[in-house]
């Protein structure tokens, strides 16, 4: 069983009867009142996120999430198709939203976790930083540095993130897919 103080960041739990991620925790006391966290937690089945306050007194179940390492294989529309790593035959299906905002990093024949709960495929967690190839990127303009220079950039998958004024068109950089941010140029 898990207290509320236990519903710390990453941690997948059980309540009204479906599994859902802690995506963020607030712990809170008022004055000579008991502590409550506001916890922010996205459901694992239909993506939907939502803020959530509980109480010293509540208590919940652990969610039992397997992981099965899948292979991302295309994307038509709103659908992402991914099949298991070992075997190719056994295909599945997933919608834009129970991926979440990493879905603009996946590109085809990337190795990833399937979780699945009941022994149903509900989503997939993406590592957490990324080697993708820069495929547009303006020349970068002097101006004023004492911010540090960023441009925008178009990643081979497609995504638009920041990058620094010395990245090139061709480069590979590394992206953290939790924040969607530029880490590092990879050698």
């Amino acid at each position: 069983m898990l207290g509320y103080f236990d519903l710390r960041r990453g941690v997948r739990f059980i309540y009204d009867g479906q599994p859902w991620e802690v995506l963020d925790f607030n712990h809170m006391k008022k004055a000579q009142r008991e502590g409550i966290a506001q916890i922010k937690m996205k459901n694992l089945i239909t993506g939907k996120v939502i803020e959530q306050s509980f109480h010293s007194s509540d208590n919940f179940e652990d969610a039992d999430i397997k992981k099965l390492p899948s292979k991302f294989l295309y994307n038509h529309k709103d659908k992402f198709f991914f099949c298991e790593a070992d075997d190719a035959s056994k295909r599945f299906d997933l919608t834009q939203k129970q991926i979440g905002s990493g879905f603009q990093f996946l590109k085809a024949g990337e190795i990833i976790d399937a979780f699945l709960f009941e022994d149903k495929i509900i989503s997939v967690g993406l590592p957490i930083k990324i080697k993708l190839k820069v495929t547009e990127a303006p020349p970068g303009i002097k101006g004023d540095r004492a911010q540090g220079g960023m441009k925008t950039v178009v990643l081979e998958t497609g995504a638009i993130i920041n990058a620094p004024l010395f990245i090139n068109e061709g480069d590979i950089i590394e992206i953290n897919t939790e924040t969607g941010e530029y880490v590092r140029r990879a050698e």
